[in-house]
């Protein structure tokens, strides 16, 4: 039922999601935003690198995503910025996460906020958490993924 691409324009990114988890499948769920917060989130004032997602009474909030008042805004613009926000997900994506998340180690990783079709959109990953010496195997794979491709780059401009 995962693993969707996310689509659109990409507003906020977790760029230590990957760093310190294993993502194993990704979910696509809308949230429940009042009054400005997106037009706040859609000139980028969006920060999800500490968030978090719950679930409780058979319902998917996100803590601690931050979303800056808008600048332009009245007095319906909402006055904490990092309260809990409900996702909107499917009843059996709830039952899944909420099982998986029930196994040792495994979490609700908030990985980008985009918009498709007009909606605020949260992609949410299932991930196992990394052991120190994973997070140092996980660099040199990349390193070496690097160097081979510096390595095939400069082979390819002395071909020309």
């Amino acid at each position: 039922m995962g693993s969707k691409k996310a689509e659109g324009k990409v507003l906020a990114q977790n760029k230590k999601a990957s760093h310190d988890y294993f993502i194993e499948d990704t979910y696509e769920a809308g949230m429940v935003l009042t009054g400005t917060e997106i037009k706040s989130l859609r000139n980028g004032r969006a920060n999800i690198s500490d968030s978090f997602a719950t679930i409780r009474n058979g319902e998917a909030f996100i803590h601690n995503m931050h979303i800056s008042p808008f600048e332009q805004g009245n007095r319906n613009n909402p006055t904490d910025p990092t309260r809990a926000r409900k996702l909107l997900l499917k009843r059996e994506q709830i039952m899944k996460l909420l099982g998986t998340v029930k196994q040792e180690g495994y979490t609700i990783v908030p990985l980008k906020v985009y918009v498709r079709n007009g909606y605020a959109k949260l992609l949410l990953g299932i991930g196992k958490g990394k052991k120190q010496y994973d997070k140092r195997e996980s660099a040199a794979k990349r390193d070496a993924q690097r160097d081979i491709q510096r390595v095939l780059r400069e082979k390819q401009k002395v071909a020309r």
